[in-house]
C-alpha cells in the first residue's frame, strides 16, 4: 500500500526562472491523521465485557508525540459511544481525538466519515487495529489507507511517514485549531445565511512577504495542501529561501485570525515578476479556510500590485483530481486561458476589474 506524492524536485520553476517537466508521483506522502481502535489497542481489554480495562501507556505516549508533531488522531471503534467517550474522558484523552467514530458501522465507513470531517485525502491516513479482519476490511475497501497492526505501535514514531521534516508552531497547534473550527461550525448552525455568520467572526486576514522564520511553515504548506493548490509544486526550505531573496520573485504568506482564535499561516503565493509580465507560479490556501470566504483575497492583492506595476498578470494552473476549486477561482476572477500544454494551463488577466475585499473581513498588509 505505497501511496504516491508529487516529487519536489521535478517539474517546477526555480529561482532562476527555469522549469522542467510537469510533476510526477513518486512516494507516499506524510500521514496527517492516525485512526485508532479502542479495545485491545488503546487499552487492554474489551470495554463492554471486562470489568476493568487497562490503559496502554506506550500508546498514550505515541498519541501525545504524534499530536506534538502536528499529526491528528481519531478513533474508529465498534463500541457503545456513550460508554467509550465517558471512559476516554475519565482517562483524560478525549480531547486528543477529532471526530471520533464510535458506533457499530464498518471501520471503512467510519474512516470515510473521519476523512470527510477533517477534509484530508484518504491517502494521508493510517489505521491501527489489533484484529486482522478489521485491517483487511479497510485495506480492501480503502487501499490508500496505511493499515498497521497494534503490535507495531512501538515502532510507529520511527516511521518516515510519521516524521515531518519540520515541526512548526502551526503544526504544534493543529489539533487546537481544528477544535476551534468545530466551535465555529456549531456557531454557524445558528445563522440562516453564511454572510451573516461570517460577519460575526471578526476575521482578520494578514498578507506579508515571507520572512526566513516563515519558511518551515511555507514548505509544510506546499507538502500538505492539495485541494486549494493551483499547481501542486512542492518546494523545500532552501528553494523557498532562494525565492524570498530573488529580485525577480515575490513570496507571500498569509495568516487568518478570528474571535475563536488563530488559524495560523494558511496561505502561500509565489509570483515571478519580470519587466513585461508577472506570473503566479503557485497559489495555495489551507482547506481549513475553504468556507470562510477568504480564498480570493491573496489573488486580488497580487492583481492590485501588478496593476500598480503596469504589467499584465498571468497564472499557472496544473489540474489534478482535487484542485478544480482553484480553476474555478481563477475563472471567476476574470482570468482567461491563453495557453495550454498537456495539463498545464496558463491564464491571463488584463486587470480591468479587480473585486474589492469582502466587507466582513479586515485585511492587513505588512
Amino acid at each position: 500500500m505505497v501511496n504516491q506524492q508529487v516529487d519536489s524536485t521535478v517539474g517546477k520553476p526555480t529561482a532562476s526562472g527555469e522549469s522542467g517537466k510537469l510533476p510526477i508521483k513518486t512516494k507516499r506522502q506524510s500521514i496527517k491523521c492516525v485512526v485508532w481502535d479502542l479495545d485491545n489497542t488503546l487499552w487492554d481489554g474489551v470495554l463492554l465485557e471486562d470489568g476493568q480495562i487497562s490503559l496502554r501507556t506506550d500508546v498514550v505516549d505515541v498519541i501525545k508525540t504524534l499530536d506534538s508533531r502536528g499529526i491528528l488522531n481519531s478513533i474508529a471503534s465498534k463500541n457503545d459511544h456513550s460508554a467509550a467517550m465517558e471512559k476516554l474522558e475519565q482517562l483524560g484523552l478525549n480531547a486528543y481525538f477529532l471526530y471520533p467514530q464510535i458506533n457499530w458501522n464498518s471501520k471503512a465507513a467510519s474512516i470515510r466519515e473521519i476523512v470527510r470531517s477533517i477534509n484530508i485525502g484518504i491517502d494521508a491516513l493510517a489505521f491501527i487495529d489489533d484484529q486482522a479482519f478489521e485491517r483487511e476490511e479497510v485495506a480492501f475497501s480503502l487501499p490508500e489507507v496505511l493499515c498497521i497492526d497494534t503490535t507495531d505501535v512501538p515502532g510507529l514514531l520511527d516511521m518516515p511517514e510519521m516524521n515531518p521534516r519540520f515541526i512548526t508552531e502551526d503544526s504544534q497547534q493543529r489539533r487546537l485549531m481544528y477544535l476551534s473550527d468545530i466551535a465555529r461550525n456549531k456557531a454557524e448552525q445558528e445563522f440562516v445565511g453564511p454572510s451573516e455568520f461570517l460577519a460575526t467572526l471578526q476575521m482578520a486576514f494578514t498578507i506579508a512577504p515571507a520572512k526566513e522564520e516563515d519558511l518551515r511553515r511555507a514548505e509544510e504548506l506546499t507538502l500538505r495542501t492539495h485541494q486549494l493548490n493551483t499547481t501542486g509544486y512542492t518546494y523545500s526550505y532552501e528553494e523557498l529561501n532562494e525565492f524570498r531573496q530573488s529580485d525577480t520573485h515575490k513570496l507571500f504568506i498569509a495568516s487568518l485570525d478570528d474571535r475563536h482564535g488563530t488559524y495560523g499561516k494558511i496561505g502561500l503565493a509565489l509570483v515571478e515578476c519580470l519587466a513585461d509580465v508577472w506570473t503566479i507560479k503557485l497559489l495555495l490556501m489551507s482547506c481549513r479556510v475553504m468556507s470562510r470566504g477568504v480564498g480570493t483575497i491573496m489573488i486580488h492583492h497580487i492583481m492590485n500590485l501588478a496593476k500598480k506595476a503596469g504589467v499584465p498578470l498571468r497564472a499557472e494552473f496544473v489540474a489534478n483530481d482535487r484542485n478544480r476549486m482553484m480553476y474555478i477561482t481563477y475563472k471567476f476572477g476574470g482570468f482567461k486561458e491563453v495557453e495550454k500544454v498537456d495539463n498545464l494551463i496558463v491564464f491571463e488577466n488584463d486587470l480591468s476589474y479587480i473585486q474589492p475585499f469582502p466587507d466582513y473581513i479586515k485585511v492587513h498588509f505588512e
